[in-house]
């Protein structure tokens, strides 16, 4: 269906784990109560309270393509989703703002006892592995660093320790799971949190029905007794 269509319900595109768990809240805020959890539902389209509002289950780095080809009008991804995407994918969303919610960091971390001071000297050679292939290589080519990008989907602090790659970039919170693989964060390229975003074409036809979702999510994150 054409995100213009009239009769489909306004379509929100969320992922699995702290994005989903974190907008809750800016939904119930906005008079909007999801009514099936997406951890104990084997349904990846999630009816809400609104017959006008439904919620679809995606993986985090496909957030970006559904609302760009229109399969959701709108949709929430962290600003490491979102650069990775607007690489290949220029145009074809507004990121109207930046809900401050789900929270960290991307870094590059590297083994106990690696030597990364010296390992990062201009013209030198790392080898990395990371799922941010964009934000680490203009990292390292910034520093005159050349890099050999091994690109993990998942368990990116073995990549080291069993030699595959000198270094990961990866997210960040707490950093207890690279203290529990002898890891240790030598550098923060960046802080993420999560945007809106929006289908242009879907802005410019349903603007009239978009408009106070974004209001009311856009008030919820920046209400100050909001939990996030």
């Amino acid at each position: 269906m054409s995100p213009a269509n009239p009769n489909r319900p306004l379509t929100l595109a969320l992922s699995k784990g702290r994005i989903f768990d974190e907008t809750m809240p800016l939904l119930n805020q906005a008079g909007i109560e999801v009514l099936e959890n997406p951890e104990t539902s084997r349904k990846l389209i999630l009816p809400t309270n609104s017959p006008d509002i439904q919620i679809i289950i995606v993986r985090a780095t496909d957030v970006p393509t559904y609302v760009q080809y229109g399969a959701a009008h709108i949709g929430i991804a962290g600003k490491d989703v979102l650069y990775e995407h607007m690489e290949s994918h220029p145009g074809g969303l507004y990121q109207p703002v930046d809900l401050n919610i789900a929270r960290c960091r991307m870094s590059v971390a590297v083994p106990d006892g690696f030597d990364y001071h010296n390992a990062v000297k201009q013209g030198s050679r790392l080898r990395v592995a990371t799922k941010y292939t964009r934000a680490a290589r203009e990292h390292f080519a910034s520093k005159g660093v050349y890099i050999d990008l091994i690109k993990l989907y998942g368990s990116m602090e073995l990549a080291p320790l069993v030699g595959l790659a000198d270094a990961i970039v990866d997210l960040v919170s707490t950093g207890g799971t690279l203290r529990a693989n002898h890891l240790t964060e030598v550098e923060e390229i960046s802080q993420i949190s999560s945007r809106l975003i929006i289908n242009q074409a879907a802005m410019k036809t349903r603007q009239a029905q978009l408009q106070p979702l974004i209001d009311a999510l856009m008030q919820a994150a920046f209400d100050p007794a909001s939990p996030n």
